[in-house]
């Protein structure tokens, strides 16, 4: 099956032809070409940290159409403070709903205050608008509070948390999960026959989720994972030390650190003589970051990320309207809605059903084909990139539409 654009004008959405098939989840080779510059932040996985603003905070409705959709965004942080990140997911929505080209939808916009108490209570205000469906919040604490709000009202809600342990039935994450990097570059390595791995990890939570979704990869393929260390974040050189000494045993290893900790971590396998040249590096979408490519011990690793064509548009296009940079997460937001325009526009109702938004063909967002499994938790469509030179070139292209069921 093929993905639906939810980018186009919801008008073309609602019978739109389907993208032609392009290959599994996780295809074969393509030719290597050159990758766009990486921008300015990576891919997140990891807690959205915001910052104070000077402008005042934007909220209220957006649109004046016969479909509510609440729309739940940090606004401000719990100190009161506004939030850079709350501003750009919520001008993402309203580039969004401007693209869409109808007018299917309200979008009624709520402030989280960045706290579990604010989303409850932001829950329980789109439930009472007549809300059908509730996109946000980002943070994994607020989103269960609003989750409990929401699947006590039956509305399904579509979250940002990068926490799998959020997602259930009815409850959806379109965010850049963990488990979808590592998933992607172990499938590529164990095809090209990398069969015997290590693991250096952080000793963090992210490092925890990353280990597991690396092991359960490994057991699903058979492939085996012959050493596992884990290094403290800020003193990675025992770790890479003990390491070092597994290398005759190991083919490949999946370092799955953050773009701040990875200097310490190359000038550890440097020190070490682990080099990209004998063992192969793996790494998750984190590392597309400048500082990370130009480090010389990384030269030749691979990593999953989504491909920069689509977020580079999105960003010029933002740019254009605002006059500043958007959150690399700005997508989310701007994803979310464009799929609910597109779903709202649709004949019938209810509109935003679990075969809806489960659909097996998935949807093409600003960072590729993306589709709900009925668990809750996202399945992406992933390229395969590897450092040369400080940038990037594209091993295995980013699949164009799903030709399997969700897992």
């Amino acid at each position: 099956m093929s993905a639906r654009s939810i980018r186009a004008p919801a008008v073309a959405l609602a019978s739109a032809a389907l993208l032609s098939a392009c290959g599994q989840f996780g295809g074969g080779d393509r030719p290597r070409v050159a990758a766009a510059p990486p921008p300015k932040l990576s891919a997140p996985v990891s807690p959205v940290e915001s910052k104070p603003l000077t402008p005042a905070t934007p909220i209220g409705a957006i649109g004046s159409g016969p479909v509510k959709v609440a729309l739940i965004l940090p606004l401000t942080q719990s100190n009161g403070g506004a939030s850079a990140v709350g501003v750009s997911l919520r001008n993402a929505a309203d580039l969004a709903y401007a693209d869409a080209g109808t007018n299917d939808l309200t979008i009624l916009v709520k402030d989280d205050h960045s706290t579990p108490d604010g989303a409850r209570e932001a829950a329980q205000s789109a439930v009472a608008d007549g809300a059908e469906l509730i996109i946000g919040p980002v943070f994994a604490p607020d989103l269960r509070e609003a989750a409990k709000v929401a699947k006590a009202a039956d509305k399904p809600l579509i979250g940002f948390s990068t926490d799998t342990s959020t997602a259930t039935r009815g409850v959806y994450l379109l965010s850049f999960l963990i488990e979808s990097y590592v998933d992607r570059v172990v499938d590529y390595a164990a095809a090209h026959g990398k069969r015997s791995l290590g693991a250096l990890v952080p000793d963090t939570d992210y490092g925890n989720v990353a280990l597991a979704a690396y092991q359960q990869a490994a057991a699903r393929l058979g492939v085996r994972v012959e050493a596992i260390e884990r290094y403290k974040p800020d003193a990675p050189a025992e770790a890479v030390a003990r390491m070092a000494a597994a290398l005759p045993r190991i083919d490949a290893l999946f370092i799955p650190g953050a773009a701040n900790e990875m200097p310490a971590v190359a000038a550890a396998l440097t020190a070490n003589g682990i080099d990209s040249s004998k063992v192969q590096i793996l790494g998750t979408g984190l590392w597309a970051d400048p500082k990370v490519l130009k480090l010389p011990a990384l030269q030749g690793a691979w990593f999953a990320a989504p491909e920069n064509a689509g977020f580079a548009g999105f960003a010029q296009k933002y740019r254009a309207k605002y006059g500043t940079d958007p959150s690399r997460i700005a997508t989310l937001s701007y994803d979310a809605v464009s799929l609910a325009a597109a779903l709202a526009h649709q004949p019938g109702s209810p509109h935003f059903t679990q075969d809806n938004l489960t659909s097996s063909s998935g949807f093409n967002g600003a960072d590729g084909v993306f589709r709900f499994r009925a668990d809750g938790p996202n399945e992406r469509g992933l390229a395969v990139l590897q450092i040369a030179n400080g940038t990037t070139t594209v091993l295995s292209a980013a699949p164009r539409s799903f030709s399997a069921n969700p897992s």
